[in-house]
């Protein structure tokens, strides 16, 4: 089972925390509340704004955080907000068909314009920026693959793949800017300041008054309440005490086998690695509008955002580190760097992108993080197969941005409004059921999609 978390490198996200990073709500852990809900990163905070704002018959949440608000996840991610329209499209087709496939593809676009309707109406101040991103691939071999997933796309006539600009041939460095690039794609995608947009929600949430919020207050256990107890359904244990609820959300992503020992084969915690560059003050750094996924010709994938103070966040580089297991499979330790690619990302953006080899840019702070990979890839939200009263939103596989708002609506519907995961209008793939739970504590560990079909070095946030 995932271990509980440890003391994490500081990243660039929090080296300012918010004034509710460390924030009770009360001095003491309230008695009841409707609904527990475990993690204070993007899917924990999302699913009680949902509750909150559309269900009235919930009168009062707890938010669980073993840390400080966001020091997951969420709060270490490379800040790219970038649906998937064709990258794994195909693999989910093979597996479930066509409708099935475009069911993610189209539920991940509409979390750009949603969020950037949210960030507008309630006023938030994190960066989000709507932009292109830009697939590139150095790699010939890779590049002639990627055309053909792109003309398989076109052919089952998804509209949405109409935002898709796809380039081959000689002027390719030129429209991405990527030196060695023999292949490029674009579409719309976004760019946030994570950490920001959560604190942010999550101000609100607790001027409601009906949100109760405790870090540094792990959950221990959740076990039903004892026979004859008709004010709650459910005991959480943790340091401080005890807590009672009548429902119990898990969205600790990475650690969720901690309470939930069934899905310790399904949801394997993965470390990730990430770091910001900068020029040296007073320099001018070249103009970069665009985020990117960079393939090298070795196929070594890095995913990177450009910043407004002329910074870059980029991360990835799990070809480096992939072979080395201990160092980022079914760890949860990020106090530590990955030894095998840590010093990678020296000199990127000189080696890498034309119009920076003067530039200076330098890695001024590097960290890692630790998501949570599905061992089919997809993740699992909805009602935790035979144990009533409790939900689940994890395994996010290091592509939650584009993900969790939508899902958590979903989700808070299931639980406030007591629908079916059929109703909500989530991918169907998204469901935890009972099959896809023994489907991988039966299969081989190579066979799931972290050591098999590499979905891990698709990492995006």
């Amino acid at each position: 089972m995932a271990t509980l978390p440890s003391n994490p490198i500081a990243c660039f996200w929090q080296n300012n925390p918010h004034e509710l990073h460390n924030h009770r709500s009360t001095e003491d852990l309230p008695t009841h509340s409707d609904v527990v809900i475990i993690g204070a990163g993007y899917a924990g905070v999302s699913t009680a704004w949902h509750l909150l704002h559309n269900h009235d018959n919930i009168k009062s949440i707890t938010i669980l955080e073993a840390r400080g608000v966001c020091s997951g996840a969420t709060g270490r991610n490379g800040g790219h907000l970038r649906p998937d329209l064709y990258g794994h499209i195909p693999t989910y087709i093979d597996r479930a068909g066509p409708e099935a496939a475009a069911e993610i593809a189209e539920f991940e676009i509409a979390h750009v314009q949603a969020i950037k309707k949210l960030v507008e109406s309630e006023q938030i101040d994190c960066d989000f920026t709507l932009t292109r991103t830009i697939d590139v691939w150095c790699n010939e071999q890779a590049a002639q693959a990627s055309r053909k997933v792109y003309e398989r796309m076109k052919e089952y006539g998804f509209a949405y793949m109409d935002d898709v600009d796809f380039h081959t041939g000689k002027n390719v460095e030129g429209i991405c800017g990527v030196k060695g690039a023999v292949a490029c794609a674009s579409y719309t995608a976004a760019t946030i300041w994570p950490y920001k947009f959560i604190t942010h929600l999550l101000t609100k949430l607790l001027a409601s008054g009906k949100v109760n919020l405790q870090t540094h207050t792990p959950a221990t256990a959740v076990t039903p309440s004892a026979a004859g107890d008709s004010n709650s359904k459910f005991t959480i244990d943790t340091p401080r005490g005890t807590l009672h609820a009548d429902k119990v959300i898990h969205t600790s992503n990475a650690y969720v086998s901690s309470l939930l020992p069934q899905y310790k084969h399904n949801i394997i915690p993965c470390k990730g690695i990430c770091c910001r560059i900068a020029v040296p003050e007073g320099k001018p750094a070249p103009l970069l509008t665009n985020s990117y996924i960079e393939r090298t010709k070795d196929s070594v994938l890095s995913y990177l955002i450009p910043r407004a103070d002329g910074s870059i966040i980029v991360g990835g580089a799990s070809g480096l580190f992939k072979p080395h297991r201990e160092q980022w499979y079914n760890n949860t330790d990020d106090s530590v760097l990955i030894d095998a690619a840590k010093d990678f990302y020296d000199g990127y953006m000189q080696r890498t992108f034309r119009g920076w080899e003067e530039s200076g840019a330098r890695v001024d702070q590097i960290w890692t993080g630790v998501m949570g990979y599905s061992y089919d890839s997809n993740p699992h939200v909805g009602a935790v197969p035979e144990n009533e009263g409790q939900f689940i939103l994890a395994g996010l596989n290091g592509h939650g941005m584009p993900v969790v708002w939508l899902a958590a609506e979903g989700l808070a519907r299931m639980v406030g409004e007591r629908v079916e995961f059929e109703e909500t209008g989530m991918p169907r793939l998204f469901k935890t059921t009972r099959e896809r739970i023994e489907r991988a504590k039966e299969g081989k560990e190579e066979d799931g999609d972290i050591l098999g079909t590499g979905s891990f070095p698709a990492t995006k946030q």
